[in-house]
């Protein structure tokens, strides 16, 4: 009876079987990023690897510990038209992000979506949600370059209130482009737990 239950909500608590084994959307995402990088094995739990730290000496005299990272945009391998959209879509990085925003003074998530497939001359709809349905559903396991992809507010919710494009898809993992709330327009790796837990749901384009 739960499962039946489970397999009657939203796509992005749907099951799959795996190796005799039911996993959530999420879930074998999470374990095909972690089978991909060569650290993941049946039955045991992917090893996160941790940030590496520099210690620098404070104003006080004692030790003062920071995390260093830094973002490397990898090579997409998009054609056609969907190889110019993420092309225009990466010439807004560094935008900041503005609600209702459709220039390069600020930026909303679906407004990024937009202005992008506009410059390669392709017309989308404005808001996320209507851009959810513009295009067939996509397994977050069959990601390609160009797909878009929707999350909620908050881990397992089902509303969608943001929206990013899948940029890069290879051995090192998925990534995707949009325009964050605190850090405007930038890429991301999807298969963190932080979007893995409120993605909701992934469309291709149809055009």
């Amino acid at each position: 009876m739960l499962v039946l239950l489970l397999l009657g909500s939203s796509c992005s608590h749907k099951l799959n079987q795996r190796n005799g084994r039911y996993y959530s959307a999420r879930d074998l995402a999470r374990q095909k990023a972690a089978e991909r990088r060569g650290r993941y094995a049946p039955g045991r739990a992917p090893v996160v690897k941790s940030k590496s730290k520099i210690t620098t000496p404070s104003s006080a005299g004692s030790v003062a510990t920071t995390t260093k990272t830094k973002h490397v945009t990898r090579m997409g391998n998009a054609t056609g038209t969907l190889a110019s959209v993420i092309e225009a879509a990466r010439s807004y990085q560094g935008v900041p992000y503005l609600f209702g925003g459709t220039t390069r003074l600020g930026l909303d998530c679906s407004g990024l979506l937009q202005l992008s497939f506009a410059e390669a001359g392709v017309t989308i709809p404005r808001s996320s949600n209507e851009q959810a349905v513009w295009g067939d559903p996509v397994k977050p396991t069959e990601l390609r370059p160009g797909d878009l992809i929707f999350f909620g507010a908050s881990p397992g919710s089902s509303t969608i209130t943001h929206v990013g494009m899948v940029t890069v898809v290879d051995n090192e993992g998925v990534e995707f482009i949009h325009a964050s709330t605190s850090l405007g327009v930038v890429e991301n790796s999807f298969e963190s737990d932080y979007y893995l837990s409120r993605f909701v749901r992934a469309v291709r384009p149809r055009f």
